[in-house]
């Protein structure tokens, strides 16, 4: 085994232009694999964060007649027994309404919050640029798209109908906005006895929702939670169910992707076999002397597997660092007018290496072609036909 080694190091050695050329059409194929990888695994990070990471991803709704949740503080509870799996637990207490401004009137949905445990979730004071959030009662802050609409800022007091034909004026302690227009242009939202007093719920809240560590378990998690609820009145839904478009989308990005980097894997098995194959030819003189000589067929087939393992291992290294070029070099050109990458880079590094792998796999892999060629290789036609 030692002796093939050096005569497959040798051989590689002795043909360096060869030996460059399979080792760039390796770390090519790496590089394309690890940007194009990477770079779907970022887009789909991040068009799963913009859309469900700032929202419940897990929602717990009531099916009774007046669709409330009586008695939530033990539905919160049961909930928070799925810890850590769950995470950011709120209640909301919604209803729509009337915002009666000077000109016109326009729909909104009031949202009454625990502020602190709410902002776990939707990021509501990161989303505050004037202002402050509502802290007493009859407060709320209101979203970009529906102050420019009705002329609303800070420090005005608006008039708000509710279902039953009331009406509350509040005083606007802040504007938010989220990233999302119709969450700006329609949602007001309040601390929780406020919303609770205006759509006369009494101590009832519309829903209990939450977050999750793992955002495509939601729907797991959602049924283990279901199953644990003790009031029969209760539903479960997760964003995957209610997002199947998105799911879709998500999925034919992935399988488009693994198509891609198989296709290039299978480019470079099919070359560095082609060549391999080449090289047993070239080199039939010497393995049919070495054959002579004493050299078993184990250790000729041997010698192409090495050269294999290292034109891998070399290409393998060289691809990823190809890789890390071309993302960085895509974070640098490809940007929005602020000056961030269009798509977010994500580093996976159990991604990196296992594609660093496949590459030294399907190396030696192409290797067993030319390996089975070389122990078939009768020494005495060899020398005798030169």
């Amino acid at each position: 085994m030692r002796l093939a080694f050096k005569i497959a190091l040798r051989f590689l050695k002795s043909g360096k232009g060869q030996t460059i050329l399979i080792v760039l059409g390796i770390s090519i194929g790496v590089a394309v694999q690890l940007f194009i990888g990477s770079l779907i695994q970022g887009l789909q990070i991040n068009l799963v964060d913009t859309t469900i990471g700032s929202s419940s991803q897990v929602t717990i709704t009531s099916t009774s007649e007046d669709k409330l949740i009586d008695n939530w503080d033990r539905t919160v509870y049961e909930a928070s027994l799925f810890k850590p799996e769950v995470i950011n637990v709120s209640v909301a207490a919604d209803g729509p309404a009337t915002l009666d401004y000077e000109t016109d009137t326009a729909p909104v949905l009031i949202r009454g919050f625990n502020i602190q445990d709410s902002d776990e979730i939707y990021n509501i004071d990161e989303g505050m640029y004037d202002g402050r959030l509502p802290e007493r009662k009859d407060e709320v802050v209101i979203g970009r798209e529906l102050s420019q609409l009705a002329g609303i800022g800070t420090g005005d007091r608006i008039l708000v109908l509710n279902p039953g034909g009331g009406s509350v004026r509040f005083d606007v302690t802040g504007l938010y906005d989220l990233g999302v227009s119709s969450i700006n242009e329609s949602w007001i939202i309040t601390n929780l006895q406020t919303a609770q007093d205006f759509l006369g719920m009494g101590d009832k809240v519309s829903s209990v929702e939450m977050q999750v560590t793992e955002v495509f378990e939601a729907d797991v998690i959602g049924d283990k939670i279901g199953y644990a609820l003790s009031s029969d009145s209760l539903k479960v839904d997760n964003w995957k169910d209610q997002n199947q478009s998105l799911l879709s989308g998500l999925n034919g990005q992935s399988v488009s992707s693994y198509m891609i980097q198989v296709f290039v894997l299978v480019a470079v098995l099919l070359g560095i076999s082609s060549v391999l194959a080449i090289s047993v030819v070239q080199r039939s003189k010497q393995l049919g002397i070495l054959k002579a000589m004493g050299i078993k067929d184990r250790e000729a087939s041997l010698i192409f597997v090495f050269q294999g393992l290292m034109l891998g291992i070399l290409g393998a290294i060289m691809g990823i660092a190809f890789g890390f070029g071309l993302l960085y070099s895509f974070t640098k050109f490809a940007v929005n007018p602020d000056g961030t990458p269009v798509v977010p880079i994500y580093i996976n590094y159990g991604f990196i290496a296992l594609s660093g792998m496949f590459a030294v796999a399907s190396a030696m892999i192409a290797s067993l072609i030319p390996a089975r060629i070389s122990s078939r290789l009768n020494p005495i036609e060899v020398i005798k036909n030169g």
